[in-house]
């Protein structure tokens, strides 16, 4: 089990924020969070990652229950966190290798010496990833799309159990959207892989690796459970609260309004 949340209520500055979440992710599983803006999904992530604590409920990340140990930081450097905050955290003046090796330290900034190993390891990573091409670039220079390949490279770094990935072809045209798609499944169907979390509102961005699916809606489980049986016209009817159409090509979903009768 790499994720239990029991129960969970958060509530922030007198808003309740999340409402009695229980989800459970399993190491065999990759899981789509899939809500509207302002479902609750960024709670959720900040949760995982221990910059927030319920106000009712039980959490436990990666066999760690949260309130009965200090795990801040020892649970951070096994989870690999990519998000659009992130990008604006780094140095403009560090390279894309930089960047990456940064990783390995789970720091912001490079201020230690890397080994041979790390540099080894970061070259392979960058090159898995299609980022090598601009391996010593700054990356203040580096397209949305290029940051974020070098950000999912760093998040790997470290070997997390838990790689939560916020939302990241935001921004991309289509052809870029498409090649981090496809590194991301890429990763996934690795025998080292680790457990990922893929955030998004947007139904055409879920894989054939994403073998499931939870869909929150103001901060409350709507349903969770497999992709198939959630990406559904019945399911995501009821989620939107309109008549949609879910077409599967290349097992990938695509969806669509139906036109109401007049």
């Amino acid at each position: 089990m790499v994720v239990k949340l029991e129960d969970v209520n958060l509530r922030r500055e007198g808003r309740l924020i999340l409402e009695n979440v229980n989800w459970q992710i399993d190491k065999q599983d990759h899981w789509v969070l899939f809500g509207l803006n302002g479902s609750g999904k960024t709670a959720i992530l900040n949760l995982l990652n221990a910059y927030y604590f319920p106000t009712k409920g039980k959490v436990t990340v990666l066999g760690m229950e949260f309130g009965k140990t200090y795990l801040s930081e020892k649970l951070r450097k096994q989870i690999g966190f990519v998000s659009a905050s992130l990008q604006e955290k780094f140095y403009p003046s560090d390279t894309a290798f930089e960047v990456v090796l940064s990783g390995a330290f789970a720091s912001i900034g490079l201020y230690e010496k890397p080994t041979e190993e790390m540099r080894t390891k970061a070259v392979n990573l960058m090159d898995q990833l299609g980022t090598t091409n601009y391996v010593d670039r700054r990356y203040e220079t580096l397209s949305q799309g290029e940051r974020q390949r070098v950000l999912i490279a760093r998040a790997l770094m470290a070997d997390p159990k838990l790689l939560i990935l916020d939302e990241p072809t935001n921004g991309l045209d289509f052809i870029a959207r498409e090649f981090l798609l496809e590194s991301i499944g890429k990763i996934a169907k690795s025998s080292t892989a680790p457990t990922i979390i893929y955030v998004t509102h947007h139904v055409e961005e879920i894989l054939p690796v994403f073998n499931k699916t939870l869909l929150l809606k103001e901060g409350q489980v709507f349903a969770a459970g497999k992709t198939i049986e959630m990406i559904s016209n019945e399911k995501l009817t009821q989620f939107f609260g309109l008549p949609v159409q879910v077409n599967w090509e290349n097992n990938r979903p695509f969806v669509s309004r139906l036109q109401m009768q007049v």
